[in-house]
């Protein structure tokens, strides 16, 4: 959990997370260091599935939003920023934690995938955050800021990650246009790059242990980040101190913070 945090650094401060899935998702470490900071949240959970999962961590952080949001099923994103629209009338950040490949799709060759793979992986791992931003816009009247989540393997080959690098390369693309498009409004937007974290997402990536085991070798303080090291950084960058930081990809990775 998030130390105690006696400055609030964020109250009165409404926000959007997506992509909790349980309390080893990155997105539940950014929901954590947003309320302890004085953020109220939103969350949603994939299907009913996922809510019991989901629920009791959303009513720990009192969220008053709990909703569904799965990127393939028409109108639901819609839905929630409709009902957040209706009740807050206004949003200060969205947290964008989400992406997918189809499994033929992400452990084959970059060369070998098959146009449904690659159209499926762009538009949840990519195009799902233009889409968030496109609806935030209007909640943002007094600025605001947009975070998505990526990985190295967007910038330099790392094996076995193949067409999600591919989609992580046009998301840190789309952060930075979108970063000029919206930056005359007050609204940031930025890329956050942690290590690799055993979520339940990289469990698809094949020898992601390896990769771990890997990682935390070469890191410069010999461990990896966790979900609250990527969840604290992720909400710093939500206070006015960082206004002028935007369109950037923050690498957080063994104990090191680059700003590129």
């Amino acid at each position: 959990m998030i130390p105690a945090v006696k400055a609030k650094l964020l109250e009165g401060k409404r926000g959007l997370v997506v992509g909790v899935a349980n309390e080893n998702s990155i997105a539940w470490g950014c929901a954590k260091a947003f309320r302890a900071f004085g953020a109220e949240l939103a969350i949603t959970y994939l299907n009913e599935k996922a809510k019991k999962h989901v629920e009791p961590l959303a009513r720990e952080l009192e969220a008053p939003i709990l909703m569904p949001l799965d990127t393939n099923v028409p109108n639901q994103m819609e839905a929630v920023f409709e009902e957040i629209a209706k009740k807050w009338g206004k949003l200060d950040f969205v947290v964008h934690s989400i992406a997918f490949s189809p499994k033929e799709a992400l452990q084959g060759r970059v060369v070998d995938v098959a146009r449904e793979g690659s159209l499926t992986t762009m538009d949840v791992s990519c195009w799902t955050f233009l889409r968030m931003a496109h609806l935030a816009e209007p909640l943002m009247r007094e600025g605001g800021s947009l975070f998505t989540m990526t990985y190295y393997g967007s910038q330099m080959v790392v094996e076995n990650y193949n067409i999600m690098g591919v989609a992580k390369a046009a998301l840190e693309s789309a952060v930075r246009y979108i970063a000029a498009e919206l930056g005359p409004k007050g609204i940031r937007v930025h890329a956050i790059s942690p290590g690799p974290l055993a979520t339940r997402a990289a469990s698809g990536i094949p020898e992601f242990d390896a990769l771990l085991d890997k990682a935390k070798a070469k890191a410069p303080a010999r461990s990896l980040v966790s979900i609250d090291d990527v969840g604290a950084a992720t909400a710093f960058l939500a206070h006015e101190a960082a206004r002028l930081i935007t369109g950037a990809t923050l690498y957080i990775d063994g104990g090191y913070h680059i700003m590129d």
